[in-house]
């Protein structure tokens, strides 16, 4: 399947396929950091023995992956 994408983007206009993967990459990027800082917030959550705040911010880490 990997092999598939691959030989469709080979079809792809250079200059679109640029962006397009550019933007994939910041998506990534962009998701990595949000489940950083929620697992940072989660953290803390732990640390203050706050579970209403922990159950809400592993809600929102589970939707991230």
């Amino acid at each position: 399947m990997e092999n598939n994408a691959l030989n469709e983007m080979d079809r792809v206009d250079p200059n679109l396929r640029d962006e397009m993967l550019a933007e994939l990459f910041l998506n990534q990027m962009m998701n990595n950091f949000k489940k950083s800082k929620i697992l940072e917030e989660i953290d803390q959550s732990l640390k203050n023995k706050d579970k209403e705040a922990f159950l809400r911010l592993t809600e929102q880490f589970k939707s991230l992956s």
